[in-house]
């Protein structure tokens, strides 16, 4: 701004001494909410922890909830407007003050109401959802799920609230809010920062003792079963092994970077959502590799090896009601069946699967999954089966090497991709070589082209 522009800033602020102050509270309540949102980028791409557990924020434990981000948005959009009809932004001596300040500052106000359309909408979605977060408003509906590592909810909207920010700091300075405050007394300038640093302290203080436990596994082996029945993180170091398995019965649990041995499931989840289970390696367990029933878990760069006839990597049952299920980027090699989604909703992407002696990926008894760009190689019976009135979206899956299973069922030979009694299958830009048959339907299925 030139000279002449702070000139006429200052005349038009001259009386406008507690508008000034009020601003500047609301300035550094925002800029406290982008720290919030700055540190989950950072636990997300920085310290990559496992989210949405995780990725709260310094606060987020405790205030991490829809209806917490609603009122939020709709404070400030409220409190934006109010400064603007205290001001009578829409007088033209704002404008000769400072054209850039005040576009700024419009824009801010037009930006947040967005803002608040898309937390409307979020809230909607979690009043419907049985009050699961996170949830996807408008914009989030658009994001692939399959790129959530790279850009992701959590992306979005520290995108859209640096925006509105931004827009906020420039009018601010712009129009010489700054100056103005700086010209009042020191008691209220101490007054200001010190309710700013109270209130922002015992927030932190309230959500740090708010925020789930984490249990840090030394290298060496650990006995099991270890039962998870409260929320926590279980956490392990390089060469960390627990024999016997890991059962979890309560919501909110992680469990990352440890090796599971024996036990007739190797990782069992039931009744519980908001389940997190990454970069686990499960070996020799007799039923399932990964059990869930009744629950809601994300999955990912696991590796499951089944060495019993009649073993499977990872069996999801039973969950409708529930969040669908994710089970992405993991390594599945024997047993049975590699992934199978039964009577359950679930997005199964970018696994790898060999050496299964049934099917490779299972959806089956009414269960609805999407199934992309998964790798299905050198196993026996079915590469991907949808069966009994499932609902399935395969999608850019590669199978390799179908050979045909002993067993007399006919849909067992070798076949590539198979729907079976009254499933109805979407298949697009799927790539079967070195099978029997590349697809096959039975029993009043269907397939239909995406």
């Amino acid at each position: 701004m030139d000279r002449g522009g702070e000139r006429r800033s200052d005349r038009v602020l001259r009386r406008h001494g507690g508008a000034a102050i009020a601003f500047t509270v609301l300035l550094a309540v925002m800029l406290g909410h982008e720290a919030e949102h700055l540190a989950q980028v950072g636990q997300k791409d920085v310290l990559l922890l496992s989210c949405p557990n995780e990725c709260q924020g310094l606060l987020g434990h405790y205030f991490d909830v829809e209806w917490v981000h609603f009122v939020y948005n709709g404070s400030i959009l409220v409190a934006l407007a109010a400064l603007a009809a205290w001001l009578r932004l829409w007088q033209p001596q704002w404008r000769w003050a400072s054209r850039v300040g005040w576009s700024a500052l419009v824009s801010g106000v037009v930006l947040q109401t967005y803002h608040l359309v898309e937390h409307t909408e979020k809230l909607q979605q979690w009043l419907h959802n049985g009050h699961r977060s996170p949830t996807p408003g408008f914009a989030g509906q658009l994001l692939d799920p399959a790129e959530g590592r790279n850009f992701s909810l959590i992306e979005l909207h520290f995108l859209l609230n640096t925006v509105v920010l931004v827009a906020v700091v420039v009018g601010y300075f712009g129009l010489g809010f700054h100056r103005r405050v700086w010209a009042e007394r020191t008691p209220p300038r101490l007054a200001i920062a010190l309710a700013v640093t109270l209130v922002g302290l015992i927030a932190t203080g309230v959500g740090f003792s708010a925020a789930p436990p984490t249990v840090r596994l030394a290298a060496g082996v650990h006995q099991g079963p270890i039962v998870l029945d409260y929320p926590q993180r279980l956490v392990g170091s390089p060469g960390t092994v627990v024999r016997g398995g890991i059962v979890v019965t309560s919501d909110d649990v992680v469990v990352r970077d440890l090796a599971v041995v024996g036990g007739q499931t190797g990782i069992e989840v039931r009744g519980a959502d908001d389940v997190v289970l990454e970069r686990v390696r499960i070996d020799r367990a007799g039923l399932d590799g990964i059990g869930v029933r009744d629950a809601s878990v994300a999955i990912r760069d696991c590796e499951v090896r089944s060495r019993m006839a009649h073993a499977q990597g990872i069996d999801i049952s039973f969950t409708h009601g529930r969040r669908p299920s994710v089970v992405e980027r993991c390594e599945i090699e024997g047993g049975r069946e590699g992934i199978l989604v039964d009577g359950a909703e679930g997005e199964v992407r970018d696994n790898r699967i060999t050496g299964t002696s049934v099917r490779a990926i299972s959806i089956n008894e009414m269960a609805m999954a999407h199934v992309v760009r998964n790798r299905v190689h050198n196993v026996r019976g079915n590469g991907l089966y949808c069966g009994d009135y499932s609902m399935c979206e395969l999608e850019r899956n590669t199978v390799e090497r179908v050979r045909p299973n002993r067993a007399e069922n006919r849909s067992l030979r070798g076949i590539g991709i198979v729907s079976d009694y009254h499933a109805r299958a979407e298949l697009e830009a799927n790539v079967v070589t070195h099978a029997n048959r590349r697809t096959a339907t039975f029993a009043g299925a269907s397939f239909a082209s995406g």
